[in-house]
């Protein structure tokens, strides 16, 4: 199945969805509710948890990485993935220490990890000619 602007534009959302449940988490906005229970199981599940547990991760094994795999974005972009999903898992472990301050500073991370995220999402939709 060939990638269209509508599937960057879902990876972008779920992207998105992570940073702001891993702030609402840290930021306590609201009470501990299902998701945010999941959000901290995900990222405190394991010393390291797989990119595919995580819905950007689960849509690139399913959406890109069978036919686009090979292209050296999606590499990057699972890498990135993985990098930002283990700075949230710190993040919520610093918080749970009692650390509120040193992990909501370092939402700062995630979001340069977003933005990266960005960037390869832009050059992969360019290198497949989706626009």
């Amino acid at each position: 199945m060939e990638l269209s602007a509508f599937d960057i534009q879902q990876a972008r959302v779920k992207q998105v969805l992570y940073k702001s449940r891993l702030r609402s988490v840290l930021y306590g906005v609201r009470e501990a509710d299902a998701a945010q229970v999941d959000l901290v199981a995900e990222i405190m599940d394991g010393p390291h948890p797989h990119v595919v547990e995580s819905p950007l991760g689960q849509w690139l094994d399913t959406m890109v990485k069978p036919q686009y795999g090979h292209h050296p974005e999606v590499l990057e972009i699972e890498r990135t993935l993985q990098q930002m999903l283990s700075t949230g898992r710190d993040l919520a472990a610093q918080y749970q220490r009692g650390q509120i301050e040193e992990s909501r500073t370092g939402l700062d991370r995630v979001n340069a990890q977003a933005d990266r995220l960005n960037v390869l999402f832009d050059q992969l939709g360019q290198r497949l000619a989706i626009g």
